[in-house]
């Protein structure tokens, strides 16, 4: 039970959350060292907010003499890197994913690339490659290699020359069939597409392309990663602002992807921030770990809401996160969250919730400006809302406002408030024991 490497206050934080899990033996970890630092937390605007906050951090941190290599950086979902790695990019801090691949490098957001670069450019053979035969559709490899020969003997790109075989009937009913049918898709994603804007012409080409489906009748975790990443790619189309008005925000966006995929990830032995998943970081130590995006519905996940199991499962994981910490631990939860396609609004993780209040320092705002006791009053509302099924993002109805989305709770006891925009009213704070809301 000796823990000889996390502070006193991260092991009396890991503790105090897992004795929430009902099944849990009654070990409890503890040191002969010092207590250390409290625990930062840090609300967000959004998930941008959340990343300067991190690579602000971590920039102070390699000033205080500390290498890239002391810092972890956890999450829940595989698809969160993507905005971790772009603020990491562009601060030029190297990195690293542990135990997996950079968001541009993985397997099905380089078929949704493919995709969409033959939209935009029909010639491309390494895309016209790479999604041929993906989600399979009877193309096989003997049929691949023929359109190679005819492209080369031709001197044309392999499109030009799967029009030309199939218009030449140079190839079996069945493989002209299936040739012919990816042609006809990539033609009818551009027309579907033409005068969409970016980030819906991203939304109709993950699903019409069939990748969703695809990939969702992969078993496990696995699978759904896979969906997660390509939603986060709606995301990143969501947010990309082109350098050029006049350009075609297609093409730009494109070449932005290339570039980050370009960016190569720090050598295996070169002092550079790891990146993981929780679910990676059992049995590795920092003496600096960030966990981002402990949020309700992202962590614990969603999936995991109504099954105790489950529930109890990611509760682990939220033990096993705070315990990669040897020093410092710095959580952070951002209000407005744009990820796998949508804006999310969630409340504080429940499993923050569980940390007393003595342990934490709330940061807000600004990166400079702390308030150690406004998260025993903040979360204790944001819990009495919960109590009432009420949370962040929450469509509820008063009886005189109107209709309006819950943005945010203070204050604690009889006095808790919260804080409802209203689409007729606009924004107002009602006192949570009188206000009657409905949830809609």
């Amino acid at each position: 039970e000796q823990n000889y490497r996390s502070t006193g206050t991260i092991l009396s934080a890991a503790n105090a959350v897992i004795q929430n899990n009902s099944q849990r033996l009654g070990k409890e970890l503890w040191t002969s060292g010092d207590d250390g630092d409290l625990i930062t937390l840090f609300a967000a605007f959004n998930e941008q907010d959340e990343a300067r906050f991190v690579t602000d951090r971590i920039d102070e941190l390699l000033r205080q003499d500390y290498r890239r290599a002391d810092i972890g950086i956890l999450y829940r979902s595989n698809a969160q890197s993507r905005v971790l790695e772009e603020a990491l990019i562009r601060t030029g801090l190297p990195y690293r994913i542990y135990g997996g691949q950079r968001f541009y490098d993985r397997l099905e957001i380089k078929n949704a690339l493919a995709y969409l670069r033959l939209i935009a450019l029909r010639d491309d053979d390494t895309a016209v490659e790479r999604v041929i035969n993906t989600p399979t559709r009877g193309i096989g490899n003997r049929t691949v290699e023929i359109l190679r020969e005819y492209a080369r003997d031709h001197q044309q790109s392999l499109w030009k020359s799967a029009l030309a075989m199939i218009e030449n009937g140079a190839l079996t009913a069945r493989a002209g069939n299936a040739l012919r049918g990816f042609l006809s898709l990539v033609e009818d994603l551009a027309e579907q597409t033409r005068d969409m804007e970016l980030d819906s012409a991203v939304d109709y080409v993950v699903e019409h392309s069939g990748l969703i489906e695809f990939h969702q009748k992969e078993k496990g975790e696995k699978g759904q990663a896979r969906v997660e990443n390509l939603q986060e790619l709606v995301s990143a189309a969501r947010s990309f602002v082109p350098e050029d008005p006049d350009a075609d925000p297609l093409r730009e966006f494109l070449d932005r992807a290339a570039l980050d995929a370009g960016e190569q990830q720090a050598d295996e032995h070169e002092d550079s921030i790891q990146l993981m998943t929780l679910h990676s970081a059992k049995g590795l130590e920092f003496p600096i770990v960030f966990m981002v995006g402990v949020e309700e519905n992202l962590f614990p996940h969603k999936m995991s809401m109504d099954d105790p199991e489950r529930l109890e499962e990611e509760r682990r994981l939220a033990y096993v996160g705070i315990t990669r910490a040897e020093q410092q631990l710095f959580l952070s939860y951002a209000e407005s969250r744009r990820l796998h396609g949508q804006e999310n609004f969630n409340s504080l993780s429940r499993f923050i919730r569980e940390i007393p209040n003595e342990l934490i320092n709330e940061v807000r705002l600004n990166n400079t400006v702390t308030r150690p006791s406004s998260f025993a009053s903040s979360h204790i509302a944001a819990q009495a809302a919960a109590d009432c099924g009420i949370a962040l993002g929450q469509r509820v109805l008063h009886s005189i406002f109107g209709a309006g989305t819950v943005l945010s709770f203070e204050g604690q006891g009889p006095s808790a408030r919260v804080q409802v925009n209203f689409e007729d009213e606009g924004s107002k704070w009602l006192v949570l024991q009188y206000a009657n809301l409905q949830l809609l």
